[in-house]
């Protein structure tokens, strides 16, 4: 495993650590895969990309690991692309959203050994805007988006395209950095364009603060991100009451521990089961075949672009707790 167990997004690499730990756990109590059990090397890969080539560098040659798990994040998973091509070791991004893990955006080639389990994020900023017209029937809305990130520009246009393909309109378009703590100013504009609904892609670190503050400054409408909102810290910067009425895209929901990433782990072993082998083209293979694996969120199956192709849920926060409104199909 390749994960971010310290720096700024160590809460998401401690959750694919703990879920993944507890699937392996349960496969090897029942026999292993092929009557052989699973070891598990974990690597830190600090939240940094220089790191996590180093981690995938290590895995791949020292190690000489059957399969890479991980990274989190789309920028350390792709840090990690040309390691796994070049030493043919299959890898696995349980929440690496960008469309560029899979497929080369220069050459438009697929990654022959690198797979998700997620879907990809232009997926996530459609699922928000149906969800805001369709469900919420909220057309004037706002987008304050997290302008470092590549994650959040690619929400954020979108659901863009979509809200205004469906009629809506972008009142108000803001922006924010990575680390930013004081969003007051901003969200001041916000308000004073009376939007009906705010779309905040971003991650936790800021989106937390962000909605704490915006409750502050009066604004009651409802507030919407995507995956990078999934965290148990969000609760801890956000505080409960503000989270009322804001809702997020995700995979899965880490408050419900019999959906804690075990799905990642379950390719790898349907796949070693299917060719009864660990040689890594044999397996990359298998990967790449799968279709309809039943697993825990739903049905799994892999593209042609070894893009994910399964359900996703829209989850809302009620009283501090996530609570699941609805699923979307692909």
């Amino acid at each position: 495993m390749n994960l971010e167990l310290s720096g700024p997004v160590a809460s998401y690499g401690s959750g694919i650590e703990k879920g993944a730990n507890l699937a392996i756990e349960e496969i090897n109590k029942a026999g292993g895969i092929d009557g052989k059990q699973i070891k598990v090397i974990k690597v830190d890969n600090k939240s940094e990309s220089s790191e996590a080539t180093a981690a995938a560098i290590k895995l791949a040659t020292r190690d000489k690991v059957v399969a890479q798990i991980g990274s989190v994040t789309s920028g350390n998973t792709l840090a990690s692309v040309q390691v796994a091509n070049k030493y043919k070791m299959p890898m696995v991004g349980p929440s690496a959203t960008s469309p560029s893990v899979t497929v080369d955006d220069k050459t438009n080639k697929v990654n022959d050994y690198v797979f998700r389990t997620c879907f990809i994020d232009p997926f996530q900023g459609k699922i928000a805007a149906n969800f805001a017209v369709d469900t919420l029937k909220e057309k004037n809305v706002a987008i304050f988006s997290d302008s470092s990130s590549d994650y959040a520009k690619v929400l954020a246009k979108s659901f863009k395209e979509t809200i205004e393909s469906k009629g809506g309109k972008v009142v108000s378009e803001e922006a924010y950095v990575a680390k930013d703590t004081d969003f007051k100013s901003t969200l001041t504009r916000l308000k004073s364009q009376n939007p009906d609904f705010i779309y905040i892609p971003g991650f936790y670190e800021e989106v937390g603060l962000i909605v704490n503050q915006a409750r502050d400054a009066g604004i009651k409408a409802p507030l919407m991100g995507g995956d990078g909102w999934d965290s148990p810290k969000i609760l801890e910067l956000a505080g409960a009451d503000a989270l009322n009425d804001t809702y997020f895209t995700n995979h899965y929901s880490f408050e419900d521990p019999d959906e804690k990433i075990p799905k990642f782990v379950t390719a790898f072993k349907d796949a070693i089961e299917k060719v009864r082998s660990t040689d890594s083209e044999k397996v990359q293979k298998a990967l790449a075949e799968t279709k309809d694996l039943d697993l825990v969120t739903g049905n799994f199956s892999v593209d042609e672009n070894h893009y994910s192709v399964k359900t996703a849920t829209v989850l809302e926060f009620k009283d501090g707790k996530q609570v699941s409104n609805s699923k979307v199909n692909p």
